[in-house]
């Protein structure tokens, strides 16, 4: 069996430092799923993780604290008031919170993130993370998976204790949502004016998407100067506009987390996968989620008690895959995230 000459000549591209094209990612997207080439894809990807970030991994704990019926109506999204997964407005009790992440923090979180609705308050929001920020290690890193803002209020999680935040230009987004992309990129730079930084990711990725979806949404990314990038596929809501459409395989998701990887360039330390497998490891991830809480891609109340891993558990699957794991505070989620 013979290489294709094109790909390696895009591949080693990357390997020389440059930015590959939108033509280049496109084709990279088209090789044959199972072929030498794509294994070569994966295979680089994996190497130029390792080297990038030497060697080394990061488990980042979620911490849902709210579920409602949210008004944005993501249709791959548990949470959407139109998909029914659920009806009543609740919301973690504070010592909970505290609980989990204490759990993430003495597991060996390097990061934990807390998650709202779509439609949270942000002054509820920020009021409990300063709470929060009180109960924690100094050194824990805590980030924001929240819904839209502009640059006042990127300055209030600032000061309520945030290092950064996770924003996505979504697939489908303002068609399978009704959040329009300029929108979430005006929060992107809102947060970095601020002086967040912003972690990205190619999702929720299914079935149905074009290549040229994929390759807009890897380029908008990119555009955003991440600390990391990454793909994760879109896990099935029952009843859900997109249940028709099914589930992408770990392999394809693996595969579309490798053409991230090569995408991104050599600089960028971060290349995540979600949901955390070792396929995705060996493949461009240094980056996985334990999840606790509340979860979009979940119909258990409790994602801890469904599809959400623990933080042991992530490091287990890196640790199968040969990564060492960073000790402490996270590197992906600091000033010299690249390089």
């Amino acid at each position: 069996m013979k290489m294709d000459i094109e790909i390696i000549d895009i591949i080693n591209k990357v390997f020389d430092g440059y930015f590959l094209t939108r033509a280049e990612i496109s084709r990279l997207l088209t090789v044959t799923p199972h072929s030498g080439e794509a294994g070569y894809i994966m295979a680089s990807a994996d190497a130029i993780n390792r080297d990038a970030s030497n060697g080394k991994a990061e488990v980042h704990a979620q911490v849902g604290i709210n579920l409602s019926p949210c008004s944005k109506n993501c249709s791959f999204c548990a949470f959407a008031a139109q998909n029914k997964v659920f009806s009543q407005k609740t919301e973690l009790p504070f010592t909970e919170i505290i609980k989990l992440s204490e759990k993430a923090e003495s597991e060996g979180a390097n990061a934990l993130f807390f998650m709202a609705t779509g439609d949270y308050t942000f002054s509820k929001f920020t009021e409990i993370s300063q709470e929060i920020r009180k109960k924690l290690n100094p050194q824990t890193v805590m980030v924001a998976n929240i819904g839209d803002f502009e640059y006042k209020e990127a300055r209030q999680l600032k000061d309520a204790g945030y290092i950064g935040i996770y924003h996505a230009v979504r697939m489908g987004e303002g068609k399978d949502t009704k959040i329009q992309p300029d929108t979430r990129l005006r929060t992107v730079r809102a947060a970095q004016q601020a002086g967040l930084l912003v972690g990205t990711c190619v999702e929720p990725v299914g079935p149905e998407h074009t290549v040229e979806e994929i390759t807009e949404k890897i380029l908008i990314g990119r555009d955003m100067k991440p600390c990391y990038s990454g793909a994760m596929r879109r896990i099935t809501i029952p009843n859900s506009p997109l249940e028709k459409y099914g589930v992408i395989s770990e392999y394809r998701m693996a595969f579309l987390v490798a053409v991230v990887r090569l995408a991104m360039g050599t600089g960028i330390i971060g290349n995540c996968t979600h949901e955390p497998n070792i396929l995705g490891a060996a493949s461009g991830a240094n980056l996985f989620w334990a999840e606790a809480g509340s979860n979009p891609r979940d119909t258990q109340g409790d994602t801890s008690k469904g599809r959400g891993l623990d933080v042991l558990s992530c490091i287990k699957m890196f640790e199968e895959a040969d990564f060492d794991m960073i000790k402490g505070k996270s590197v992906i989620y600091s000033n010299n995230s690249t390089r």
